[in-house]
């Protein structure tokens, strides 16, 4: 093309306010194609900040910043360890699967940041508060019992309240005025009765997420309800007083995509960030305009539905904001690693041996998600892919160590070592055991494992590979049939994992993390 052509085209495309976005520049929906469930988002001057649940991964509530809604990285977490619990630290045969602690709300006020969370490991709901919500530190206190899907919410007039439930009536609880304990002789009754009726009259879930919201004077109390043979939908209770009278509407139901709230930007639009199932991925986030009627309820979507295409420039962040490859070349972690449960931390480093991510076996256990120390990040689609190389120079008799897909039904390529030989195995847990689908002996130091998760159109399909070189691969097994399931209640994670059946003090080390294909 000639050139003068060139800088015609360019004139016409770039104006006063800078390029005029291509179609392929918008965001889409899903956000983020991997498990960020029960979002709590907020609006802090231009940045958003969205809290959301990873349950017994240490550290943890995640913290994701935005500068657009639909563009995601990790800014850090509330915690590092939750408790100081057995089943936390899976000890004494315990585990934390399918609880930890769940859906969180995150609210600013007068500078502070506030994050109320529940865990029913604990039987207990934190309160965590910080100037700085990206570096912390977190001060923590406890309101001594436990009140399920809990909303923190700050009034005009300064009084401070909890709303939570998970049933047909919903509970609103006083606090303090700095939300740091239940206030004695505050209010404590019942705020919305049978919540979920406007979604129909025959209700498996009557009632759970709710977040509550006040908008030129009128308090929404979004929540989600589920009808028998239906899916999930999002109900909003209004009224002009917490003393009612309330009335609801069912606002959105399509595709299940539901729970969450409401956010406005600095220009006046408003939108809701809520989840959807997606089957063995876990339950992902989508972005949903939202307008509002004329008699003041809010209209959620476009024609009634999800839309596809979002009318916001996107950078294509995606996955790729909270999760990553890692060369094991610095003194800490990258943020985007989780551990599975609080992590033992005598018993991992990254500086015994420079350059690798290295797992003492400390005791013995039964099975992959026994072991301790096991580092995770979250799978993603449409497809993902994890690699590593693992030297097992010093993994002892008895010893198991690789890179598994990790839910209630696993699955992972490992060395597995016996009477001083080595092989690769693939092992699934089926039919309530562990199975070596199969076993290739193998010999020298290292390994390269990989595993591959496919979930177009809920495929679900989990497989795995070995090399000896990184160059040549061998599948391994067969397919691993991947189940979101409650027992852990979050989508598959890679991980990285070692442990002793026979003799501890083995170590397993990985030289590096890559996925493919990257985000």
């Amino acid at each position: 093309m000639p050139r003068p052509l060139c800088l015609l085209i360019l004139a016409l495309l770039v104006g006063p306010l800078g390029p005029v976005a291509a179609a392929q520049d918008l965001a889409r929906n899903p956000i983020i194609w991997a498990d960020v469930p029960d979002p709590s988002t907020i609006r802090v001057g231009d940045t958003y900040y969205m809290s959301s649940t990873t349950m017994h991964m240490a550290p943890g509530v995640p913290i994701l910043k935005s500068p657009n809604l639909v563009d995601w990285e990790l800014a850090g977490y509330v915690y590092d360890e939750l408790a100081n619990a057995d089943a936390l630290f899976q000890r004494q045969g315990q585990n934390a699967y399918g609880r930890g602690s769940w859906a969180s709300s995150l609210r600013y006020h007068d500078g502070t940041f506030y994050l109320a969370v529940f865990s029913y490991t604990t039987g207990e709901t934190y309160i965590y508060t910080t100037g700085d919500v990206e570096n912390g530190p977190w001060h923590k206190e406890s309101l001594g019992d436990l009140y399920h899907d809990q909303s923190l919410f700050f009034d005009d007039d300064g009084r401070v309240y909890l709303i939570y439930g998970g049933g047909g009536d919903f509970q609103i609880l006083e606090l303090e005025a700095d939300a740091s304990a239940v206030k004695r002789g505050g209010v404590d009754r019942v705020l919305v009765q049978d919540v979920g009726s406007p979604a129909g009259d025959d209700l498996g879930l009557h009632g759970e997420g709710a977040q509550l919201f006040k908008v030129d004077g009128t308090y929404y109390l979004f929540l989600i309800a589920w009808p028998r043979g239906g899916m999930r939908t999002v109900v909003v209770q209004r009224a002009e007083s917490l003393d009612g009278p309330w009335e609801g509407r069912a606002v959105l139901q399509d595709d299940g995509v539901a729970q969450g709230g409401i956010v406005d930007t600095p220009d006046g639009d408003w939108y809701a960030l809520m989840f959807g199932d997606r089957g063995a991925v876990g339950r992902i986030p989508y972005l949903i305009p939202v307008t509002w009627s004329d008699d003041g309820w809010p209209v959620l979507g476009v024609d009634g539905g999800v839309p596809e295409t979002l009318d916001i420039v996107s950078d294509g962040t995606g996955a790729s904001g909270i999760v990553a490859s890692d060369a094991f070349d610095g003194p800490e972690l990258r943020p985007e690693w989780q551990f599975n449960h609080n992590p033992e931390s005598r018993l991992w480093s990254l500086t015994e041996r420079p350059g690798y991510f290295r797992i003492r076996t400390g005791r013995r256990d039964r099975s992959f998600v026994d072991a301790r120390n096991s580092l995770t990040q979250r799978t993603f689609g449409p497809e993902s892919g994890a690699e590593t190389a693992l030297d097992v120079s010093g993994l002892n008799d008895g010893d198991i160590a690789g890179l598994g897909l990790l839910a209630a039904d696993y699955g992972y390529v490992g060395v597995m070592k016996e009477d001083e030989r080595t092989s690769v195995v693939m092992v699934a847990y089926r039919d309530g055991e562990a199975q070596v689908v199969e076993r290739v002996p193998v010999e020298g130091d290292v390994v390269h494992l990989r595993a591959h998760a496919d979930f177009r159109d809920q495929r679900d399909e989990g497989t795995f590979f070995y090399s000896l070189d990184g160059e040549a691969w061998t599948p391994i097994g067969d397919t691993l049939a991947m189940r979101y399931t409650l027992e852990h209640f979050m989508g598959y994670r890679f991980a990285l994992f070692a442990y002793a059946t026979e003799t501890p003090g083995g170590t397993a080390d990985f030289d590096y993390f890559r996925l493919d294909p990257a985000p």
